[in-house]
């Protein structure tokens, strides 16, 4: 298995190690580009063509639909 999967007893139960500084950092870097989305300067942006962050992000990783 990989190195996610720590499981010493062989009980058939999954154990995941999880950094949890990277999962709040990028729980951070996630609520700071919601926040940016919500923003005016985000739709002034979007709407005069200059908007690139977001449009970098979607154009890499997918859509952004669904997310809240």
């Amino acid at each position: 298995m990989s190195v996610g999967f720590n499981n010493p007893q062989g009980d058939g139960k999954a154990r995941i190690n999880v950094n949890v500084d990277a999962v709040t950092e990028v729980a951070k870097q996630y609520r700071k580009l919601k926040k940016y989305m919500r923003s005016p300067l985000y739709e002034i942006k979007t709407l005069d063509g200059t908007e690139t962050t977001i449009k970098n992000l979607v154009d890499e990783y997918g859509s952004t639909e669904g997310l809240t």
